[in-house]
């Protein structure tokens, strides 16, 4: 490269903004984005009204939802998208503009009505999550032991908007295990068997649970990764995720919340009417 090309290069170099400087207080980020819709012309009118109709192209949809969350004091909102991939793209760009854990997905089930096949274990387990937050405000995050905020944002495909729920479960609560807590590892297998998990000698797959002496292992339905609940007796003495692949333990955890691999709950009223309907429906 000529010496003249080389110091014109260093020149425009040197004129470029350092955003590392003190010049600049901060970088820009995706969540400075929303809180401008304040001075939007059409939206702000938006907030409060019984109905209205916005004509918004697909890419802006996220920041257009996110401005939305931002305008009104009103949690959580409920978007309807087509599919549940379309919900899963719209919580991950909603994710990138408010914040980490503010948007959630509702996910419809895979099979359809009256099919013999039971939805994806993970499916249900996410469906039983939202609604159990929704009846809290402020729930306990899963990976803490602090609490954390709902929400504010519920992505959910048309299918799981027309879906009936089942019976009790807005009563659904998380089996909750925390480091130092006193557990009886026969009874705390017995409930999660009886919410839907499988007992097996190895975990590996979501809604499954293993006992070894003072060890359980059980996979939540709602995990990226199985926990260890290690016993001392009774007392929980310590409380990890582990590996899949080599069974080991890798990160602690203070606190794990479980929740159910089945949105039916084994009620006495279930009970009673599946034992009536053996007989004729023995699947």
């Amino acid at each position: 490269m000529p010496p003249a090309d080389i110091l014109a290069a260093a020149r425009r170099d040197q004129a470029k903004p350092d955003f590392a400087s003190s010049r600049y207080p901060r970088l820009v980020t995706l969540r400075d984005l929303p809180p401008l819709f304040r001075n939007h012309p059409s939206l702000p009118g938006l907030v409060g009204t019984s109905q209205a109709v916005i004509a918004v192209p697909e890419a802006a949809r996220a920041v257009t939802v996110a401005g939305l969350a931002h305008l009104s004091a009103r949690h959580p909102i409920v978007v309807a998208v087509p599919t549940t991939p379309d919900a899963e793209r719209m919580a991950h760009d909603l994710g990138a503009f408010l914040g980490p854990g503010s948007a959630e997905v509702f996910p419809a089930w895979e099979t359809l009505p009256f099919e013999r096949v039971s939805p994806n274990v993970e499916t249900m387990g996410r469906r039983l999550r939202v609604l159990w937050r929704l009846h809290g405000p402020e729930r306990p995050s899963e990976r803490g032991g602090s609490p954390g905020r709902a929400a504010r944002v519920i992505v959910a495909p048309v299918r799981a908007l027309l879906q009936r729920l089942g019976p009790h479960v807005g009563d659904v609560e998380p089996i909750v295990v925390r480091a130092g807590d006193v557990v009886d590892p026969i009874d705390l297998v017995a409930r999660l068997v009886s919410v839907g998990y499988r007992k097996e000698y190895v975990v590996e797959h979501r809604g499954e649970v293993a006992r070894r002496g003072s060890i359980v292992d059980v996979f939540p339905s709602t995990a990226d990764v199985p926990v260890r609940i290690d016993l001392w007796g009774d007392e929980v003495d310590r409380l990890s995720e582990f590996s899949v692949t080599d069974q080991r333990s890798t990160e602690a955890l203070e606190r794990a919340e479980i929740f159910p691999c089945r949105e039916v709950l084994p009620t006495p009223e279930v009970r009673a009417r599946a034992a009536a309907l053996v007989g004729a429906e023995p699947w």
